[in-house]
């Protein structure tokens, strides 16, 4: 399994059209992450949460646990 490489930043980001040349992560997943933290983004801003330290904190968490199932469901 491969691990996850995080960016290193916009300055830093170069890529070959089909790859960051940085992360080495493929543009597709830079994309859908990009846009899955934008939506839980504008989730926090609609909903109006002064708490985002919070907010942020449960995702992670939800995530990690979310995760963690698929992975048992698939093995």
């Amino acid at each position: 399994m491969p691990r996850f490489e995080p960016c290193h930043g916009k300055d830093a980001c170069r890529d070959d059209g089909e790859r960051c040349l940085t992360c080495g992560r493929p543009l597709s997943e830079i994309a859908r992450l990009r846009a899955g933290i934008d939506e839980l983004a504008s989730l926090a801003l609609d909903a109006g949460y002064e708490n985002s330290e919070e907010y942020a904190a449960y995702i992670a968490r939800k995530l990690l646990k979310t995760i963690h199932h698929r992975r048992e469901q698939l093995s």
